[in-house]
């Protein structure tokens, strides 16, 4: 896995995100032999209340944003870890082979990072979608586009993307929404096939993908006459 994040991290996808996600699943364990120290870390994580904040204020201001309230409810879903012993004793999932699934490791590795692709652009847009009603509300008169030139240097969401993000907002500063740009709706449309095989598969296979199909429910919601 952290050869693919690092191979991801020459592409499109790269970011600072994505580079020490690479780093860390390749940290080498001190004290067991031949083990990684991702495989010794309890999946229970904890909060500042960052992530709370920005979705009371999504809804504060109607906006909608599925994709960061996934991330939220997956924190707190994640902290559950008593529960989530308890419930895997007593919840079953689907029962299905490959036979009936068939999953081509290559084929998903496109397509995961496809659609990993296109949940970025959906995460981007929801956030600057509330910056954008927050300064509409408050005549606060943000540059998004600067927003998105500032991003870039020494941010934790700092990528590659951000430069396409950039010249989209400055195109158009009155663009309701990022992935209405045409640029942009375009990388969107072209990703869509990949990104619905990833999220059938894992329903299928009964494997949680709150982002990415929470992004993808935004882009067919938001699509909609």
């Amino acid at each position: 896995m952290a050869n693919i994040f690092s191979e991801w991290n020459s592409t499109e996808l790269q970011s600072y995100l994505i580079e020490i996600t690479a780093t860390i699943l390749g940290k080498k364990d001190e004290f067991v032999e031949g083990g990684y120290v991702v495989d010794y870390i309890l999946d229970k994580t904890g909060m500042k209340g960052t992530g709370r904040w920005t979705i009371q204020e999504a809804a504060e201001r109607s906006v909608a944003a599925p994709l960061l309230a996934a991330s939220l409810d997956s924190r707190y879903i994640s902290a559950r870890k008593d529960e989530r012993i308890k419930a895997s004793e007593i919840l079953k999932g689907p029962e299905v082979t490959s036979a009936e699934i068939p999953v081509h490791k290559m084929q998903m590795l496109d397509d995961l990072k496809a659609a990993l692709y296109a949940a970025k652009v959906c995460s981007y847009a929801q956030g600057l979608g509330i910056i954008k009603s927050c300064s509409e509300d408050m005549d606060w008169n943000v540059n998004l586009s600067d927003c998105a030139r500032m991003w870039k240097g020494g941010c934790i969401i700092r990528a590659g993307l951000l430069q396409k993000i950039q010249d989209a907002l400055a195109r158009d500063k009155n663009l309701p929404n990022l992935i209405l740009d045409p640029v942009v709706a375009g990388e969107l449309n072209d990703r869509t096939a990949a990104w619905r095989r990833v999220v059938v598969v894992a329903v299928g296979y009964g494997i949680s993908t709150p982002a990415l199909s929470g992004a993808l429910n935004y882009f067919d919601s938001y699509r909609r006459k």
